[in-house]
């Protein structure tokens, strides 16, 4: 296993080896934050939202329960020689800020070289789908999405970029709305070469 898996598995490992709180407890502290910011959770239009916010962060947050390695079991070897880049760009994605718990909504843009083996293309939109569904930074997530691809099909090379907004600078702080972060990783053939690179760009544009 890679080095850069390996360490992604064992931090998610990690973050798992506690006893997780049950439903009720959960709806209970949503209870708390209500009453925290002001409000009356036993108010007619309340009285539900504490089951409704942990039913909807069972969705939203789903990503914990599934790992990203096993939807990459599956390659198919009749590529007819196949060997130039597969791109998948413009994957929506809404993820969540692990600092703030605020939306990251963004598009991810995945591109590997094959060798010899490739990917059904749902895989890799599943793969960015599982890693945005926890709490993430954007740049842990595309190194994520790169390293976990890279292991998986073992390729020539591997890039990945995503542009995001993060809510956490549009809805407080600073309140810049509309700006973007921009981050990358690259393994392989479009670590090494610069040309590479530069050709995963343009198809970008």
């Amino acid at each position: 296993m890679d080095a850069s898996v390996r360490k992604i598995v064992e931090e998610a490992a990690a973050s798992m080896s506690y006893e997780r709180p049950s439903r009720d407890e959960a709806e209970a502290a949503v209870g708390v934050l209500l009453r925290w910011i002001g409000e009356d959770p036993t108010r007619e239009g309340l009285i539900d939202t504490p089951r409704r916010v942990v039913k909807a962060y069972e969705e939203i947050f789903g990503g914990y329960g599934q790992e990203p390695a096993d939807i990459l079991t599956r390659t198919f070897d009749e590529v007819a020689g196949y060997d130039e880049m597969v791109l998948v760009r413009d994957i929506d994605f809404i993820s969540h800020c692990e600092h703030h718990m605020v939306p990251i909504i963004g598009k991810a843009h995945v591109a590997y070289q094959p060798d010899g083996r490739v990917l059904g293309l749902s895989k890799i939109a599943r793969v960015v789908d599982i890693y945005a569904r926890r709490l993430q930074t954007q740049e842990a997530m595309t190194e994520q999405v790169a390293a976990v691809i890279d292991a998986a099909l073992t390729p020539k090379g591997v890039a990945v970029m995503i542009e995001a907004e993060h809510m956490c600078m549009s809805m407080r702080g600073i309140r810049t709305k509309g700006s973007s972060t921009v981050t990358s990783s690259f393994f392989g053939s479009f670590k090494n070469d610069r040309s590479e690179q530069a050709r995963f760009l343009s198809m970008l544009k």
